[in-house]
């Protein structure tokens, strides 16, 4: 098993990864929506990899088995966040037959050690019932903002309530 950042050459690796999370997250998708996010996130990652966003991967034989991103957004600084810099933890997933050996968690350690160096103000994920024990070792507590959460959904026909 080995450790590293992402890069360039591992984007079609990083889109099936997110694939293969999405697909098990939602419950599976459908041809039409598999066919769009795997074209938007070719650019995405084109545009945003080793920039505003790290992709933490254990690889085993040249073959990626698990992730973490790690999302950096700036923002106008308050006193939640002095440094106006904080982080959003995305698609912490290992592919089935390599879970339950520790891999997240390694890989969790390396984008919280990076976000400590780059000086983020906090971290955030939203965790599943699988990850929340893992996240709780790793110092991530339940947060409860002061303000409610809203969104105005734009797209209605393209995007599911979720």
């Amino acid at each position: 098993m080995h450790y590293r950042l992402a890069n360039e050459a591992d984007i079609l690796q990083l889109v099936n990864m997110r694939l293969n999370y999405l697909a098990e997250d939602y419950g599976g998708l459908t041809d039409e929506q598999t066919s769009a996010i795997r074209a938007q996130l070719r650019e995405y990652f084109t545009k945003h990899l080793n920039r505003d966003l790290s992709v933490y991967v254990c690889e085993d034989q040249a073959e990626i088995v698990a992730t973490v991103f790690l999302l950096i957004t700036e923002k106008p600084a308050n006193p939640a966040f002095i440094t106006g810099l904080t982080g959003t933890i995305l698609n912490v997933y290992t592919l089935p037959h390599y879970r339950n050996r520790g891999i997240a968690g390694n890989l969790m350690r390396m984008a919280v050690s990076d976000a400590e160096s780059k000086n983020l103000s906090y971290l955030e994920l939203y965790a599943t019932k699988a990850g929340y024990n893992l996240y709780r070792k790793l110092g991530f507590v339940p947060f409860e903002p002061k303000n409610t959460y809203m969104r105005y959904q734009i797209n209605h026909e393209k995007e599911s309530d979720n």
